[in-house]
């Protein structure tokens, strides 16, 4: 089968409420929302290269203003509402911006395979290049894997950096975390090219870290969803 252009949408349970505030070791997330426009504007356009390197993918390819960057926030917003999609912004114990992480449906950032169909959800971040120097990048790994562990339902994780920590870089395979009775298991993932990512995004702006696809919002509560990569 040809699973190009499908998205498997996030399962989640009835009822379920996912976290608005995470917290590990010195490490804070919340929801990004709209108040955390500028720190987030300085924070990309100060992380360029760095998030090219070590997350992959087509974004960001050049600064972003903070009025495009509004519509981005707000789009994660109603993404987590939906449960499409739940994207935080990470703040260090002192208030310091390090950086964004990402909960995705699978397909939606990284092209579905048979090795990827048993994911249940893509899980990307990116820090400042202060806060990769200081170590933050492999801790919110760390941080993640928790999360994912403790504060989600999900199951079967695919960590879809270029660069994971303890893997090499550039490693250009991703990770998958499985969840089994009580304990982790872990593998290496499928080879994903970054070349074979979309270069342009929702209505023919520049690509947007949230890859808004015509046709897909308004089949959030499906299981599969197409869209155009």
């Amino acid at each position: 089968m040809n699973y190009h252009g499908l998205v498997r949408s996030l399962d989640l349970p009835a009822g379920w409420k996912p976290p608005t505030e995470l917290e590990y070791d010195d490490i804070r997330a919340t929801a990004i929302s709209r108040a955390h426009l500028h720190d987030d504007v300085r924070g990309i356009n100060a992380s360029i290269d760095l998030i090219q390197r070590t997350r992959g993918g087509g974004w960001p390819t050049e600064p972003v203003s903070a009025d495009f960057n509004y519509v981005d926030l707000v789009w994660h917003e109603l993404e987590f509402r939906e449960g499409y999609s739940f994207t935080y912004a990470v703040y260090d114990s002192r208030g310091q911006y390090l950086g964004c992480c990402y909960l995705y449906p699978m397909g939606r950032r990284t092209p579905l395979t048979e090795d990827l169909l048993t994911c249940d959800v893509d899980v990307s971040w990116w820090v400042t290049p202060d806060a990769y120097e200081h170590g933050y990048y492999t801790k919110l790994y760390a941080a993640l894997q928790h999360w994912i562990e403790t504060a989600f339902p999900f199951t079967k994780a695919y960590y879809s950096n270029t660069e994971i920590p303890g893997l090499g870089f550039p490693s250009y395979r991703g990770h998958i975390a499985l969840k089994e009775e009580g304990r982790w298991e872990r593998h290496a993932g499928s080879s994903t090219p970054i070349s074979g990512r979309a270069r342009s995004g929702w209505s023919g702006r520049p690509v947007s870290r949230s890859r808004r696809w015509p046709g897909i919002w308004g089949s959030t509560k499906a299981r599969w969803a197409t869209g155009s990569t």
